[in-house]
């Protein structure tokens, strides 16, 4: 949060009937392709002093953390050397530059081995890095391994951490979508906790606009994005161990591709990433918000 990074922008089509390329005057812009070897970015963060972009990809890929510079040039492979890529769906820093992986992924909801991992990664100069502290965690409210088709609430793409707790937030995979989404809270410590829920809260749209990809908060924390694959969701207006409070507004991207990573640039600024699919994404883009 000390230096500004110059960002190049580049416009994406002006075809206003293009549905995977934003409209001309958007705000959603292309800063650059991601590596052709990074297909499946699933988490965005920074490194404190802004200089160096972390990615993870999900499971099935390498058990590293990918530091790339502005022009999305790789500057590092870092392998985390205590730790498998179960699921990792997503990568946040704290105000102290400490760098966790959320090893949460769990499309089946069946999962019983959750958690979200510390390293001690600090620069690119790093040639390894390893999980210092890890946080295990099972849901308040999940009895059964999987539930109901109806009640598949329990898989998880984005957290934030606020004042030494993580706070997650689900994506449902419910049969009968409607946008219902869980906010749970575990501390930032190493242990086995009960992820206690603390808000039930709901998007608007289908699947592609309410169904949660990553999340990150702002440096007063008292704002926090969620992606989806067509929206962010901004949400305002909650306390500390209480979501149900929040007020939820809906900013459309006029942009539909599968969106997974997320990260304030600056407190203004969001910085997006998408997954490589046949004929679109792969990049990482820049929106500002207008507020």
């Amino acid at each position: 949060m000390l230096r500004l990074l110059i960002l190049p922008l580049f416009l994406l089509s002006c075809n206003p009937k293009a549905q995977n390329s934003p409209e001309s005057g958007d705000d959603l812009q292309l800063q650059f392709s991601l590596p052709k070897k990074l297909k499946e970015v699933s988490g965005i963060t920074l490194s404190k002093d802004k200089k160096t972009i972390w990615v993870i990809e999900d499971r099935g890929n390498k058990n590293a953390i990918y530091g790339l510079n502005d022009k999305g040039e790789v500057l590092a492979k870092v392998p985390v050397e205590n730790a498998e890529n179960t699921d990792w769906e997503d990568i946040i820093s704290d105000v102290q530059g400490n760098i966790y992986i959320g090893d949460f992924g769990n499309n089946d909801n069946n999962r019983q081995d959750l958690a979200i991992l510390k390293t001690d990664l600090k620069d690119a100069a790093q040639a390894t890095t390893k999980v210092i502290q890890t946080t295990k965690f099972h849901y308040e409210g999940q009895t059964e391994f999987p539930p109901k088709k109806s009640n598949l609430l329990y898989d998880c793409e984005g957290f934030v951490e606020m004042d030494g707790n993580f706070y997650l937030f689900t994506k449902n995979r419910s049969k009968g979508f409607d946008g219902t989404f869980l906010v749970f809270k575990v501390p930032n410590k190493e242990g086995d906790f009960e992820a206690k829920l603390i808000g039930k809260l709901k998007l608007q749209g289908g699947y592609n606009d309410a169904a949660i990809t990553s999340a990150t908060i702002n440096s007063t924390k008292d704002k926090i994005v969620l992606l989806t694959h067509k929206n962010v969701h901004v949400l305002t207006g909650f306390t500390p161990d209480n979501f149900n409070t929040a007020n939820i507004e809906k900013i459309s991207l006029n942009h539909n591709s599968q969106k997974e990573a997320i990260v304030f640039f600056d407190d203004k600024t969001l910085m997006i990433a998408d997954e490589k699919g046949k004929q679109e994404g792969g990049n990482v883009y820049k929106f500002s918000l207008k507020q």
